[in-house]
């Protein structure tokens, strides 16, 4: 009868509860990456704001985050009547002419777009660390 020898399953076993901290942690983790991304916008898009009166820059805020069907959601928004209009233009009030619009939030949203795979693979990174090794 063949010998199996002797195996010690306690690195497993740790590697196990590891796992299931890391799936325990993982909502939390995934909200403050989603809280952070729309900080990260806030902080981009409120110097690119235009001022005149100061209210435009001043009521930039976050929503709240939340999950939904397929992802996560959190609103960055100005509800400054005129937000809309400053960020995509509008016609003058005669009505014969056109104001460009400033994209302060499509810009920042873009410029975000192109920092989030280094963004995301840094925090990963040390997620992964932390449950992992």
């Amino acid at each position: 009868m063949p010998r199996w020898g002797h195996f010690d399953f306690d690195e497993l076993k740790r590697f196990a509860k590891n796992l299931e901290a890391l799936e325990k942690a993982l909502p939390a983790f995934i909200e403050e990456c989603v809280r952070e991304l729309a900080m990260r916008l806030l902080a981009k898009v409120v110097p690119r704001t235009p001022v005149d009166t100061g209210e435009l820059r001043r009521n930039w805020a976050v929503g709240r985050v939340h999950r939904i069907p397929g992802g996560w959601q959190v609103e960055v928004i100005n509800p400054t009547e005129y937000a809309l209009y400053r960020e995509y233009g509008h016609r003058t009030r005669d009505h014969k002419g056109w104001v460009e619009g400033s994209f302060m939030l499509t810009i920042s949203e873009q410029e975000l777009q192109r920092e989030l795979p280094a963004f995301l693979k840094r925090k990963q990174e040390a997620f992964l660390r932390k449950y992992l090794g």
